[in-house]
């Protein structure tokens, strides 16, 4: 099913940021990065000049704002979702963003880019192409190392701490954490890039990748007072490791609780977790996490990973203007990916089937703008989709299904390598 709807132009050429809108990114970047404190570190930067690529870290929106102080006033353009396009599509081009479909193979992407260093800008990029869910990193696209090769400029990393922290995926409230921390690091010069392997390549910028947002916080001894500090995140701790029940989790204040056997947690102005009773499973939330991907990988392994057939309903994003509801259907996420189906406004048919070797990972989002729940953002080339399971006729958690996405695709690859 394709319907007729107006498409974004993906093929537009990237405009190079306009002479006048250069000084206002910094006006509305600035009063944040002054707010929180931000320390900026260079490494090998300190005279790097345009085109360069910069590889960014993504945590929060304020990542954005500490990439425009670290590379002002130097032009750039900056790869963004097209959901970031809703409603200011000229502003955001006239700024110099390019539009991205999240998690698809797109060669125009690439072309963009060739233009923004052929025109002696900043490619900015961040790879992880979505919010960390847990503040640790995100994968990373296997492509990135080919990519940064293909460009032939400088590659730099810009890693930012505090700011999931601060405001966390799961619960956006601005908790005023400072100083934030910023590493600006030279890791490639063109000469050194030219020499070195793709898989090197890939290597060094996993490498540089490697942060964990609550192990800076403790690290760093800065306590967050927020009394709604826990509130959300059941999002992304969905297990309880006491009687292992799945989706049952619930967060109020400051504990987290499980709604099936009644345990609860606090969690603490350092962010760790102590249980209000027995024995603390997991106080980094991290390593939480991670035991709940570990679990999601052995069913993977097994062969029963399955979502089960989840009723939905579905948004489209065709263009930058609005979402539109293309109808209700059903999710199915297994071990042959994700499948969608249904019928659309008009009573025709739609679908949409991910296979596992598509998706290396994919986007959720946690009660989209505040109003909407909990989603699962699909893409094609010339389409977005923004699937809803319904809540009150079904329990899941988008969060297993990111991590299962995950999994899927690393079994896949294992399997082929043998």
């Amino acid at each position: 099913m394709k319907k007729e709807f107006e498409r974004f132009d993906m093929k537009k050429p990237p405009v190079r940021t306009k002479w006048y809108l250069r000084p206002l990114t910094w006006l509305l970047s600035m009063p944040d990065v002054w707010k929180h404190k931000n320390i900026l570190h260079k490494e090998g930067t300190e005279g790097l000049k345009a085109p360069f690529v910069l590889l960014c870290n993504h945590n929060a929106f304020m990542d954005f704002k500490v990439a425009t102080k670290a590379i002002f006033p130097m032009r750039a353009n900056y790869v963004v979702a097209i959901d970031g396009f809703i409603g200011r599509e000229q502003l955001l081009r006239n700024v110099g963003c390019i539009c991205k479909r999240k998690f698809t193979n797109d060669t125009m992407l690439v072309r963009q880019l060739m233009r923004t260093v052929k025109n002696g800008d900043v490619a900015v990029i961040y790879p992880e192409a979505r919010y960390s869910l847990c503040g640790t990193t995100a994968v990373l696209p296997e492509s990135l190392g080919k990519l940064c090769k293909l460009l032939k400029v400088p590659v730099a990393v810009l890693i930012c701490h505090g700011h999931h922290v601060n405001s966390p995926f799961w619960n956006l409230h601005d908790r005023g954490v400072k100083p934030t921390e910023a590493e600006y690091k030279l890791l490639y010069t063109a000469e050194e890039l030219a020499s070195a392997p793709v898989d090197e390549i890939n290597r060094k910028i996993v490498e540089a990748f490697q942060y964990d947002d609550f192990a800076w916080q403790k690290e760093k001894g800065i306590r967050v007072t927020y009394k709604g500090r826990a509130e959300g995140l059941h999002k992304i701790l969905y297990q309880c490791p006491a009687c292992r029940a799945e989706f049952k989790m619930r967060s109020k204040g400051t504990i987290l609780s499980c709604g099936a056997c009644g345990k609860d947690w606090a969690m603490t102005e350092l962010s760790e977790l102590r249980a209000v009773k027995g024995e603390t499973e997991f106080s980094h939330i991290p390593d939480w996490y991670e035991w709940e991907r570990a679990n999601v990988r052995r069913e993977v392994e097994a062969g029963t990973y399955s979502s089960g057939v989840l009723p939905v309903h579905v948004d489209t994003l065709p263009n930058a203007k609005k979402f539109i509801r293309l109808g209700n259907g059903t999710l199915v996420h297994d071990m042959n990916g994700f499948t969608v189906r249904g019928t659309d406004v008009d009573g025709d048919p739609f679908e949409m089937i991910k296979n596992v070797p598509s998706l290396y990972s994919c986007h959720i989002e946690y009660e989209y703008l505040g109003k909407y729940g909990d989603c699962v953002d699909l893409n094609t080339l010339e389409d977005t989709w923004y699937i809803y399971p319904e809540p009150d006729k079904c329990e899941f958690a988008v969060t297993k299904m990111a991590i299962a996405t995950e999994e899927l695709y690393e079994d896949y690859r294992r399997k082929q390598a043998k």
